[in-house]
């Protein structure tokens, strides 16, 4: 199989596979190159895949898409670093750690949206 993660400006990798593991909202799944083709959605994790010659690698990923089609395997993800196991859980950590911090942002800017628009509209029930 052939594994290519693409981010937003550019393409991280590409490189030869025999397998691939990554995990989506469900958990983890295995992509072995006799497999149906598909569509997956990543969550932040590690992302695995076996090299021809047997070595395991490693990336960390920052949620994403992943497709299958054939032989060719292609994720697209905001952010991907490769590196060690136990460096890579620590980026995987840092990512979940800016996710959650972008979810309560949200959260507050709605709140604050819905507070604006509760104020306004009970004025203008007032005056109305």
């Amino acid at each position: 199989m052939r594994l290519a993660v693409h981010l937003p400006f550019e393409v991280f990798l590409e490189t030869e596979t025999a397998k691939v593991v990554a995990e989506g909202p469900q958990g983890s799944f295995c992509l072995l190159p006799r497999h149906i083709d598909l569509v997956a959605p990543l969550v932040p994790g590690i992302l695995a895949y076996l090299t021809p010659a047997g070595e395991e690698r490693f990336l960390a990923v920052d949620g994403g898409i992943l497709t299958k089609q054939g032989d060719e395997v292609a994720v697209a993800t905001p952010h991907a670093s490769a590196g060690e196991l136990g460096e890579l859980a620590r980026e995987v950590t840092r990512l979940l750690e800016r996710m959650a911090e972008r979810n309560r942002s949200s959260r507050s800017a709605v709140a604050r949206l819905e507070a604006g628009f509760l104020k306004r509209f009970m004025a203008f029930s007032r005056h109305g």
